[in-house]
């Protein structure tokens, strides 16, 4: 805990106080390199939290790409931008969370609620988002999950971001499943109780799930991209939907039992 402490003061603290008004400016510049220090402070904030992230598969670049993942804890956005360029998609309450929700504005987080103009809103700005070429992730299940199952995905904002991208002049969009595997704590398998150590479940509070984390010592946490799939406007988006949770759902299974051909990839 002390190496953490020191950490933060000497590592990640001046990093922000150079970082923060530079990315600032990038945002308001609209420069295409803000995706640049996002991706630099999720590197190091995995160092602080202890995280060994390990890639699987290579997300897909240049081309409109939605990333579709299962969601285990809050680390998972760290855990994904460490290792991908992409824009989250994340409810509206994250915003007002201390310090995560201005950080994520830097990062340029889209925000969804539930009232259909927002989410009219937030689709809009995922298609313009993926229209430039960008990619963006979309934690598909709705809500977060210890890590042992997979729950079924929502369509919902997938066929939005459908229509947007159509209306925006895009021939389709590229759907890639990405799974987020939490294999080992302290060097050593994690065990289903230790997932609480994790996983961010509703009986604990934000608070008591980010002490969890920074006690718990060093997790291995395996981010694997799955083959995209083109979603056009024909498509079928339920199928799709379904054919991405199943690659999730297979991953994960694979991953939790820590097969060899996953682990040589």
């Amino acid at each position: 805990m002390i190496r953490r402490i020191l950490f933060f003061i000497f590592i990640i603290v001046p990093f922000l106080i150079v970082a923060v008004p530079l990315q600032w400016l990038i945002i308001i510049l609209k420069l295409p390199v803000w995706n640049v220090i996002p991706r630099a402070f999720h590197r190091l904030a995995a160092i602080f939290l202890g995280l060994n992230v390990r890639l699987i598969g290579k997300p897909e670049t240049g081309m409109s790409t939605l990333v579709v993942a299962n969601h285990i804890s809050w680390i998972d956005i760290i855990a994904i931008g460490s290792v991908a360029d992409v824009t989250f998609v994340a409810k509206d309450e994250l915003a007002k969370w201390p310090l995560v929700g201005f950080f994520s504005r830097m990062q340029k987080t889209i925000y969804v609620a539930s009232s259909p103009k927002t989410v009219r809103t937030a689709t809009n700005e995922m298609a313009r988002r993926m229209v430039d070429g960008g990619a963006v992730c979309l934690f598909a299940e709705g809500r977060s999950d210890t890590g042992t199952h997979v729950m079924p995905f929502r369509s919902g904002l997938i066929a939005a971001a459908q229509t947007a991208l159509i209306d925006a002049g895009a021939k389709y969009v590229s759907i890639q499943p990405v799974t987020i595997a939490y294999t080992h704590l302290q060097g050593l398998p994690i065990t289903r109780a230790e997932r609480s150590l994790i996983a961010w479940i509703k009986a604990k509070s934000i608070a008591e799930n980010i002490w969890d984390i920074l006690i718990s010592g060093t997790r291995n946490v395996t981010i694997a991209f799955g083959q995209p799939m083109p979603l056009a406007e024909g498509s079928n988006r339920k199928a799709i939907t379904k054919l991405a949770e199943n690659e999730v759902r297979r991953m994960l299974v694979a991953l939790n039992r820590g097969d060899k051909l996953l682990q040589d990839s």
